[in-house]
């Protein structure tokens, strides 16, 4: 236990120095805030010092002259006084630097997500992330805001008190040392227990984040087959694991916090009457100092408990900021540029949009092959296809060439320079994709085709949206490219969302176009009118594009039919045809799914 015991402490403390590390950047504000808090601990501190001065000096003996007596009244009070504008000043520098600190650690948590690769989210639930954005910064806040100004508070208070005992009787103030030891045994033994408890806390926390974002994106399937009452049994599940790691922390809580520390408190004080009873048997005992001695070691106890109860919020934020600092550190980064080419004149830029795969095998898992020596060239302007049956590897291609995930064997190059030399801004801003599904933002029409750039203007937004013939249905919105847009573009069809996604792909005027199904969730009146705007939007350009319809990619300059992650034909639509191959197949299939659906219509 010892070993875990120590293997434990050190995590968390370099949990603790990792999060400290974010105040360096509020020295000044902190060198005040703890001037000020010497100030009002050093109120507190002499407070009972002039009341032992009163008893012993006047109240004793019967002597009360007026004018002492009155500094010392002034005194006292004033020292108050102090000590509460201090106290009052010093905890607002505290919490709002707290504020700032946490408010810096949620931005860096957010970036971070940002450049992690899609490979980290194949296998990470987003209500996990959720969880880590904001409930554990939330947990890391609180120790910001609450526990750390009350530590530093309680130790600086608890360094005071020392020196006053010290100051009235150093035989009793080393005893007092004596309390610190045990004290601190006590939270060591609850930070090692309690922190098992609030790592299952936050887990089943982060599972019942990712099981209800589950449930509301999927709310359609759920009702539609009546998966209601599975998931209300899940989710109730990991709510009653979440409740037993609580109830087993509260029980702690009880046990280690304040009675524990109330033990201690009783026993020390037995202690001290038993010390100044026996002087008083051989000596006189000054009643000021047994006062003030009494006074101090409630407060010594005072902040001890204050800390104590802190404790317990401490340790879920030390648990929490473990957690944030795993997905800081996570190195499944977006692929980028290598670093020998980030200089700027070996950086490299997309000029005709030539696109060349050489023997690319990639796997997800780093066991199973999805793709095996895909060998195929794109020149510019022309229109390449992938076809295939589901999980054939259209879509991994098309991962790999927009960099979503680096390539295992193999190189890809465009204009003959290997993909790991362009710059991500490079990349994205000469090749455009259109996903199978469109994804909106909250904002408006013209905010999801321009996206913030401002290099795009007015006039280029609608300039797309005509060329894609996404203007027909815009001017007929109530605001026109004003309109509002809801979550994902919930109140548009999926025609509408697509034209939209094609004028926004088209506004950054690309040079190299990738269409994952693009046309896949239009409906037919809607198809006409997008292929011929695909047709003028492939002109001039390198096209990559997955087809699951074939009457749409029958004039593609080169089909590569895939099957099992390997490419086994490859031509155009006549040639492909007349091998009467998978895509012959495939081709008959789907002419036959037309027949039969004009059959059933007559």
């Amino acid at each position: 236990m010892k070993s875990k015991l120590q293997k434990l402490s050190i995590e968390q403390r370099g949990i603790l120095v990792r999060l400290l590390r974010y105040s360096l950047s509020h020295k000044k504000a902190l060198s005040i805030a703890f001037v000020l808090l010497f100030l009002s601990t050093a109120g507190q501190i002499i407070g009972p010092i002039l009341i032992k001065i009163f008893l012993d000096d006047y109240l004793t003996p019967r002597n009360f002259p007026y004018e002492p007596l009155l500094y010392l009244a002034i005194g006292y009070l004033g020292l108050h006084l102090l000590s509460v504008v201090f106290n009052y000043y010093q905890k607002v520098m505290f919490q709002k630097i707290a504020l700032k600190i946490v408010q810096q650690l949620r931005i860096d948590v957010f970036s971070k997500v940002q450049r992690l690769g899609l490979k980290f989210f194949d296998k990470t639930p987003g209500g996990s992330l959720v969880s880590r954005i904001t409930n554990d910064t939330e947990a890391i806040k609180e120790m910001f805001v609450s526990v750390m100004s009350t530590f530093v508070q309680s130790g600086v208070f608890l360094i005071g008190i020392f020196i006053g005992m010290f100051y009235l009787n150093v035989n009793l103030a080393l005893f007092c040392l004596l309390l610190i030891p045990i004290i601190f045994t006590i939270m060591v033994m609850y930070r090692y227990f309690s922190s098992k408890y609030y790592s299952q806390m936050r887990e089943k926390l982060s599972q019942l984040n990712a099981k209800i974002s589950e449930s509301l994106q999927g709310m359609t399937i759920i009702q539609v087959f009546r998966q209601e009452k599975r998931l209300r049994k899940e989710f109730a599940k990991i709510n009653d694991d979440h409740f037993g790691a609580a109830i087993k922390n509260m029980k702690l809580d009880g046990l280690l916090l304040r009675p524990a520390v109330d033990l201690v408190w009783i026993f020390s004080l037995i202690l001290v009457l038993y010390y100044f009873g026996m002087t008083s048997l051989t000596s006189a005992v000054e009643i000021g100092v047994l006062y003030a001695f009494i006074n101090y070691l409630e407060r010594f106890f005072e902040p001890v408990n204050r800390m104590m109860q802190q404790l317990s919020i401490f340790q879920q934020a030390i648990v929490a900021g473990g957690r944030v600092f795993h997905l800081l550190d996570e190195t499944e980064n977006a692929p980028t540029i290598q670093k020998e080419f980030q200089d700027e004149k070996n950086k490299a830029s997309i000029t005709d949009g030539k696109i060349e795969f050489k023997d690319v095998s990639f796997s997800y898992d780093g066991r199973n092959d999805v793709l095996k020596n895909i060998t195929f060239t794109a020149n510019p302007g022309e229109t390449v296809a992938l076809v295939g049956h589901t999980g054939s590897g259209k879509s991994s291609i098309i991962n790999l060439l927009m960099r979503f995930y680096a390539i295992n064997r193999g190189e890809i190059k465009i204009d003959g320079q290997p993909l790991m030399t362009y710059e991500d801004e490079e990349l994205r801003t000469k090749m455009g994709l259109v996903l199978q599904d469109p994804f909106l933002f909250v904002g408006d029409i013209k905010q999801n085709i321009r996206l913030y750039n401002e290099d795009i203007t007015d006039e280029d937004v609608i300039r797309a949206a005509k060329f894609v013939q996404a203007d027909k249905f815009i001017e007929k919105l109530p605001n026109g490219y004003e309109e509002k847009v809801g979550e994902r573009g919930s109140t548009f069809s999926s025609g509408q969302r697509q034209l939209v996604s094609f004028a926004r792909t088209m506004a950054i005027n690309p040079k190299i176009l990738v269409l994952d199904e693009a046309t896949a969730s239009i409906d037919t009146e809607t198809e006409e009118l997008i292929q011929v705007a695909l047709n003028k939007m492939r002109k001039g350009r390198t096209t990559i594009a997955i087809a699951h319809r074939l009457s749409t990619i029958q004039d593609a300059d080169q089909i590569l039919v895939l099957h099992q992650g390997e490419i086994v034909e490859r031509g155009n639509h006549q040639e492909l045809l007349a091998h009467k191959g998978l895509y012959y197949k495939m081709y008959l299939l789907q002419q036959g799914q037309v027949t039969d659906k004009v059959s059933a219509n007559q």
